[in-house]
């Protein structure tokens, strides 16, 4: 498989214009794991912001602290690891305020629930 992706790279180096070659040829650039993860990361992303239509007692708020934790940790490893990866950074912190926000609702959704007088 690697033979396969070193010779597709090798295409496209030559078609990629002078201005991007900074991008392209970087350690993080996308010709390398470094810059493909992060960017299907952000899927973790759009899936938390098109859950804030969902109604708040169908949130998860282990799965919500799961996600909130993952994205603090790794927006921290992406700014000790060589080469520094702010896209990785980028994700991450966007991945732990939407779970954090999704952890507000359904921690503020219970106790509104245990406020109410039983009928």
């Amino acid at each position: 498989m690697s033979a396969i992706y070193t010779r597709g790279i090798a295409v496209l180096d030559r078609f990629v214009p002078p201005k991007l070659q900074p991008l392209w040829q970087h350690p993080a650039g996308p010709k390398t794991i470094f810059f493909w993860a992060p960017a299907f990361k952000w899927g973790l992303v759009m899936a938390g912001i098109a859950d804030l239509a969902r109604p708040a007692e169908t949130i998860s708020p282990s799965q919500t602290t799961a996600l909130a934790a993952t994205g603090v940790i790794w927006s921290r490893y992406s700014l000790v690891i060589i080469p520094k990866n702010y896209s990785l950074f980028s994700v991450n912190v966007f991945v732990a305020v939407t779970q954090l926000f999704q952890l507000y609702r359904a921690v503020n959704y219970r106790m509104q629930q245990t406020k109410k007088p039983v009928a």
